[in-house]
């Protein structure tokens, strides 16, 4: 049985373990150890997964499979009308269970219920990432492409992706 459950700052813990798994194995042949070891803790220290839902208005969802944690997925309002997919992951021996579908879902359901009018959903996702096929499958177009600088000299080599709401 798949349940999602919206995260709080009890699970920041949770999040940061399961991105400590996916994250690298996600991203291994596409980014260098030192720029991942930079993402992770950029992205998933505890204090900044507690600024990202305290300050910067970023909801966690947390996939669960028979109660065990599989994966998750967090959005966030970029402006009146465009809200953004921060991020969406899946452990590796759950990819082949339809979470990563199921998150998506669940934040475009999130996002009606905080905006119910026509809106768009928009994420980043390096242009070499597999994900960019499951992306389009569920609907979204590639609107943009850019090498967005994140510090350390490190870039985000990404398309903007988005979907109408």
């Amino acid at each position: 049985m798949i349940s999602i459950i919206q995260a709080t700052t009890r699970d920041i813990p949770l999040i940061h373990d399961m991105a400590s798994i996916v994250f690298p194995h996600t991203y291994r042949s596409l980014l260098s150890k030192e720029q991942l070891d930079f993402m992770m803790e950029w992205m998933y220290s505890y204090d900044n997964l507690k600024k990202q839902m305290l300050e910067e208005n970023n909801t966690y969802y947390i996939a669960y499979v028979d109660g065990a944690a599989a994966g998750y997925v967090s959005i966030r309002p970029e402006s009146d009308d465009i809200f953004h997919l921060e991020k969406i992951y899946v452990l590796p021996q759950f990819q082949k269970f339809k979470i990563g579908k199921k998150l998506f879902q669940q934040a475009i359901k999130a996002i009606k219920e905080m905006h119910p009018d026509k809106c768009e959903m928009h994420l980043n996702v390096n242009r070499d990432n597999v994900a960019v096929e499951f992306y389009e499958h569920m609907g979204m177009k590639k609107i943009a492409e850019g090498d967005f600088p994140i510090g350390n000299g490190f870039y985000k080599t990404d398309y903007i992706m988005g979907i109408t709401i």
